[in-house]
């Protein structure tokens, strides 16, 4: 794929864009934001953090690094890939937001993807250690520090969003889609690491198997369940694969010490990977 600059940020303080100008990002209200060196812009307003620290921890994003550049989740990548890539018309490029982007993993999967396609991508979570993560394994993305509930995006600016694992904000969501655009949304399945959850977890929770409601603003364009079997040979990979979850905070220290005695584990991994359509005049 051609990857090429992401030109729709805005200012979080006031919605003007945001134009580039020796490694600083102004709009024409005179606030100004700095590209940090390591690759990456931070566009959350103290004033909207909840926390010193939001989001995931440094040694959480350790070890999703680590666990997705095994390759352990690709059948995942390539279903986002071709969603994204569907229906691509060839001579125009498309920009595509990652909201809750991690480290990175999805969107240089994405760029991997053979083709002759154009794509702008941008990148954005609340961690600032996801951001550093992932600015410093791929340069051509637009990495953001930022919020889903304030994306610093134009309005209308966007052909596709991707919300992997995340946290959707719907409204947000369809202001900064093309009418059109495409939302691609992927959670969890009834059984998704249901043996790592046994282990962990005195009793399971059923989970809900019915198809989520369209969001407002939306209609539903495809559904297709991901499921197969992983087979984790080393510690090393189920410690990474339980820190990288909110199971290793949810679980108690009698069910976290089983987890941390488990020499192999085989896991099944079932996703639900949604589109849906931004439909017009939706916000």
């Amino acid at each position: 794929m051609n990857i090429i600059p992401f030109q729709h940020l805005c200012c979080p303080l006031d919605g003007l864009p945001l134009a580039l100008a020796d490694r600083s990002w102004r709009c024409s209200a005179g606030h100004c934001y700095d590209s940090a060196r390591q690759g990456y812009t931070h566009l959350l307003p103290v004033q909207n953090k909840r926390s010193k620290d939001p989001g995931d921890s440094k040694d959480m994003v350790a070890a999703r690094q680590r666990f997705l550049n095994g390759g352990y989740y690709r059948p995942i990548a390539e279903a986002v890939s071709r969603q994204v890539l569907a229906d691509d018309p060839q001579d125009l490029p498309l920009a595509c937001l990652d909201a809750g982007s991690g480290e990175g993993y999805y969107l240089r999967q994405l760029a991997e993807t053979e083709g002759d396609g154009t794509l702008a991508l941008m990148g954005l979570d609340i961690s600032k250690w996801a951001v550093l993560a992932a600015a410093k394994q791929d340069r051509r993305v637009c990495w953001v520090v930022g919020s889903n509930a304030n994306l610093p995006v134009a309005s209308d600016s966007l052909d596709r969003l991707l919300c992997l694992f995340g946290f959707p904000v719907y409204d947000e969501f369809a202001r900064v889609l093309k009418p059109g655009g495409k939302l691609i949304q992927v959670d969890a399945g009834a059984d998704h690491l249901r043996q790592l959850r046994e282990i962990v977890y005195p009793s399971l929770k059923p989970r809900d198997q019915g198809q989520k409601p369209v969001p407002p603003g939306f209609d539903r364009l495809t559904s297709e369940t991901v499921r197969f079997e992983l087979a984790l040979q080393e510690p090393e990979a189920i410690a990474d694969l339980l820190a990288m979850t909110p199971h290793l905070y949810r679980a108690s220290a009698e069910g976290r010490t089983r987890a941390a005695g488990l020499k192999t584990l085989t896991v099944t991994v079932e996703v639900v990977v949604q589109s849906f359509g931004r439909i017009t005049g939706s916000h």
